[in-house]
């Protein structure tokens, strides 16, 4: 039987997706449970093999019919070795190597990254930052990724580190980061932090999906709300726009969903703070390929490796 099935896993702070794709990476199915269901590395790491064994059976394909299987992970990775450093925003994890640990149990070849570098590999490939050469995706969610492109390459640094935004200090002293510094943008965009000032502001039961929704019926204090979280992420963008002269910059994760009110903070900010001619440069966009982008990011993972 032709091998030409992808099983992808998008593994997140508060999310663990999971889809097939066909040779052409368009999902043929997909699931998703929440990653706090699993309260301990090892039920996660059961819960990722149930995810591919549950594709397998449903849809009744043999081993024989899928190339491999791709994982984006939030935190730290050796992609070569199939390791994960540690994982900010999921205790429990550090220096696991979970490559080894899951094709020994599944019997497929597994490739492993960090989530927004295949987000970045799966927007420069084929969504918002198609065409463009030197570009910073970035992730907003439970924690803040980013993914470089560099010369129409991911670019990885030297440890497979680079692209970490979402730890750069915004001030000297701060909040303690799930990363073991403080101050960084995550824990001043991320989740846990918006989700407390958006109750803070609205009530203890409003979402930021229902604050998003506010925001785009021009709700002034919704849209107050987004300019700010916008403003500091601008500011750590102006920063980034200055050293590398980016083309573009692409913006996904749940919290993107917050539309016009944050992109115009996040552009405003940029233009202010960053140098004029690195700031007229980049365009600024939301991710094309939305809540699917790391999925089709760790599809890409395992065609181009099976290829080299």
């Amino acid at each position: 039987m032709v091998k030409h099935f992808i099983i992808a896993i998008d593994l997140g702070g508060t999310n663990l997706k999971c889809a097939l794709l066909d040779s052409a990476l368009k999902i043929k199915a997909k699931s998703c449970f929440s990653t706090k269901s699993f309260n301990n590395k090892q039920k996660l790491i059961g819960g990722i093999i149930d995810s591919i064994n549950s594709f397998i059976l449903k849809l009744n394909l043999t081993k024989n019919s899928i190339l491999g299987v791709g994982i984006g992970l939030p935190g730290p990775v050796d992609t070569a070795k199939g390791v994960v450093h540690f994982l900010p925003n999921i205790p429990g994890w550090k220096e696991v190597g979970l490559k080894n640990i899951l094709e020994k149990i599944i019997k497929l070849p597994v490739f492993i990254d960090n989530d927004a570098k295949l987000m970045a590999l799966a927007e420069h490939k084929s969504g918002s930052a198609k065409g463009y050469s030197n570009v910073l995706c970035l992730t907003l969610g439970t924690g803040v990724g980013g993914g470089l492109i560099i010369g129409n390459s991911l670019y990885r640094g030297r440890d497979n580190a680079a692209g970490e935004v979402g730890h750069i200090p915004l001030n000297e002293r701060g909040p303690v980061c799930g990363c073991g510094s403080e101050a960084c943008l995550e824990v001043y965009v991320g989740n846990a932090r918006i989700i407390e000032d958006a109750r803070k502001l609205f009530g203890s039961k409003i979402t930021l999906e229902e604050v998003s929704r506010l925001a785009q019926g021009d709700n002034i204090k919704a849209m107050k709300f987004w300019d700010e979280v916008g403003g500091k992420i601008g500011l750590a963008l102006s920063g980034i726009v200055n050293l590398l002269n980016l083309d573009a910059i692409v913006i996904g994760g749940g919290i993107s969903s917050a539309g016009n009110a944050l992109f115009k903070s996040v552009k405003y900010t940029i233009l202010a703070r960053a140098m004029s001619v690195q700031a007229k440069r980049v365009r600024i966009f939301k991710a094309k390929l939305a809540n699917n982008a790391g999925i089709i990011g760790a599809g890409y993972l395992v065609r181009e490796r099976l290829i080299r």
